[in-house]
């Protein structure tokens, strides 16, 4: 299991969800617009700040978003 693809493909997946641009998602998170697009495309390390920020915004709990294939709804 790659930890950074799984992260990235379920943040993009409960953003899209949502119905949250990445301009949106990245205000509500308080995070700018290119790292949410970098954390997405795999391109970025991330903090435990930063992975708490975007569950918050998300509204998911955090373990979640480290779970291979997730029943996200």
């Amino acid at each position: 299991m790659d930890i950074i693809k799984v992260f990235a493909n379920n943040v993009k997946e409960y953003r899209l969800l949502r119905g949250l641009s990445q301009e949106a998602f990245a205000e509500k998170a308080g995070l700018h617009r290119t790292y949410i697009s970098a954390v997405e495309r795999e391109k970025r390390s991330i903090s435990l700040d930063n992975i708490q920020k975007i569950a918050e915004a998300l509204d998911v709990e955090t373990y979640l978003l480290f779970i291979e294939n997730p029943n996200i709804d």
